[in-house]
Parts: structure tokens; sequence; C-alpha cells
């Protein structure tokens, strides 16, 4: 058994009212696991801002708090700044600030263009009421310049005013550990929750590491590919394989970890039972 950190869970919107039912499921499900919180998606300049904020009604004030993404390329301030309202006087007091990606055919990145001016502009709108997760790239954002540009973007957020960080999925946890290592050089000490993705579907998990920049190392790859579409041998494969690697985060300090649920009950709901974190 590992030793006890926090979990929480991550979802996205869904674009049916089926959908929405089966999430609402998921989450009476999930909550049993007791996480420390729920995070909801936002998509690129706020394209599922409607649905985000149906979801977030949803889930608020059903015991596990509740934390809207909130992306600010391409948006503006006052559109912003009623977002925040918002949640404000819903009771919400978590925010996951990213820049998020511009919108196909916009041009202009909007009067806050990066992460570290959303969430600066978070702090001067509403003082200290939200509690601001940003994200973190263990392996370097896919349009970072450098590492070391990328470690200097990140320490930015953090003196902007954000007190955690989520990271992006990956599969290496030195790759992890270094990252730690070189915020704590910089100065950095808010914890940094590991993001988790379960192995479910190889070409699902190939087409977002892919969109991502995340890394799915080679054997990892050609194990997949020699399942073919055995759909059972690749989770039994990939549940073992995130369960070493969440266990190996575990022992190696990490604070917390975030599981991106793709909407679904398992395999999270068995990577968290069987590490011991239910």
């Amino acid at each position: 058994m590992s030793k006890q950190i926090p979990i929480s869970f991550e979802f996205f919107p869904t674009k049916t009212d089926a959908g929405a039912e089966k999430l609402k499921t998921v989450h009476q499900e999930l909550q049993l696991l007791n996480p420390e919180f729920f995070s909801v998606t936002y998509g690129a300049g706020g394209s599922t801002r409607e649905r985000t904020l149906s979801t977030i009604n949803d889930f608020n004030g059903k015991g596990t708090p509740v934390a809207p993404h909130l992306s600010c390329i391409g948006d503006d301030k006052a559109r912003i700044a009623e977002l925040l309202d918002l949640y404000k006087s819903q009771g919400i007091d978590r925010i996951v600030a990213l820049r998020g990606d511009l919108p196909s055919g916009q041009v202009g990145l909007g009067e806050l263009p990066y992460a570290q001016d959303l969430v600066r502009f978070i702090r001067e709108h509403s003082g200290d009421h939200f509690h601001i997760e940003v994200a973190a790239y263990p392996e370097m954002h896919p349009q970072a310049e450098s590492f070391d540009k990328d470690i200097q973007h990140f320490v930015e957020k953090v003196n902007a005013g954000a007190n955690a960080a989520l990271t992006q999925f990956f599969f290496n946890p030195d790759a992890y550990f270094y990252f730690v290592e070189r915020i704590q050089q910089a100065g950095v000490n808010i914890p940094v929750a590991p993001g988790i993705m379960p192995i479910t579907n190889a070409s699902n998990l190939i087409r977002f590491a892919d969109s991502t920049g995340a890394e799915i190392p080679r054997w990892i790859r050609k194990q997949l590919a020699t399942y073919g579409d055995d759909t059972a041998s690749i989770k039994a494969f990939g549940h073992e394989v995130v369960l070493k690697f969440c266990e190996r985060l575990i022992a190696g300090g990490a604070p917390s970890l975030h599981f991106y649920t793709m909407n679904n009950t398992e395999p999270t709901r068995q990577l968290v039972t069987d590490l011991g974190l239910a």
C-alpha cells in the first residue's frame, strides 16, 4: 500500500444531454473515493464556457469542491472578471488558470496573452479568494524555446500568485523529479501534482500525446502495438504500467495525484483503489 496522499479528478464538459447524465453518475461514483477536488476543463477561447458552467453547476455544493478551468488567450478582462464574480458568488474558491489554445481562425492574443497575466489579473480582481492551480510541463511545454525558458515561465506564474500546479500527463517519473528539483533551485516550493492518464486505448493515447507534446516511452508504444485490437490486454497492461508509475511518484515525494478521468469511472477507480488512496 502506498502512503496516503490527496487525489483529484478532471472532467470535460459533455456535448449532449446523455453525456451530461452519464457524467453525473461518474461524479457520484468517483466522489466515493474522497477526492480533494474535481476540475472541469474550458475550451479554446472559452468555447465550452456555457457547458463548463453547466457542469460546474451540476457538481457544486455536492460535497467535493469543484475547480473550474479558466483560460485567457484570446479572451478579454471583462468576460473573465464576470466569470470570477459568478464563481465567487457560487462559493467556488478554486480555479485552474491556464493560457489555453487560441481558437481556430482567431487573430490576436487578447488582453491576457499568457497564464502569468491571468494569474496576476485574478489576484488583482479577487485578492486571495481563489486557490489558483497552474499548469506544469515535466517534459517541457511543446512551444517553449528551451527547458530553461519553460522553468522561467513557470516561476513567473508562481510569482504572479499561483498556489499549486497540475502537470501535463507523462510517463517518465524522472522528468517529473527533475522538473521539481529545477523549480526548487529557482526558489519555488509550491506543490506540483503529477497528472495521471490511465491507458485504455492505444490510438487515443497516441493522439493525445501527439497533440500535447507528451512523450510515450518507446517500450510502451511497442508493447501496445503487439496487442492490436485486444482491448482486455491493453487495459491490463495499461493498468500495471500506470500503477507502478504512480507508486514510483508517491515513493519519490509527489504531494498528490491528479487523474485525467476522460469522464469515466474506470480505470481511475481501480488505480486509486489498488494504490490504497481511496
